[in-house]
């Protein structure tokens, strides 16, 4: 079965932390460039991190840049994302997908990331 799973949001305060993970199965992982998306309530969808196949190369968001860092492990077919320093701003629905800013061919359910005190 060709699926992301994502795992790790939560509940946290501000300046806080929060590793997000997305377990992939049912294709070839390490062939795919993965991303990692949010949608905040009432708003669109919005591009956060993409990293290449082989975890060497990422591009984020001007909103993450700095705080968060995408990472992947091809062995374990595991896509991650720290986010350190979150700001209330960041809440959302955060979920993984196969594929860049301009296109993915799957994405995940989400996990719900949010940043109160």
């Amino acid at each position: 079965q060709v699926q992301l799973v994502e795992s790790g949001g939560g509940l946290v305060q501000p300046g806080g932390s929060l590793r997000l993970s997305c377990a992939a199965s049912g294709f070839t992982f390490s062939s795919y460039r993965m991303s990692w998306f949010r949608q905040a309530p009432g708003k669109g969808p919005e591009w956060v991190s993409t990293i290449n196949t082989e975890g060497t190369s990422a591009m984020y968001a001007v909103s993450v840049k700095g705080r968060f860092t995408i990472s992947r492990n091809n062995a374990e077919n595991t896509l991650y994302l720290q986010m350190n320093s979150l700001k209330p701003e960041d809440t959302a629905l955060y979920y993984c997908a196969r594929g860049d800013s301009n296109y993915y061919s799957m994405r995940g359910q989400g996990t719900q990331v949010t940043v109160s005190s």
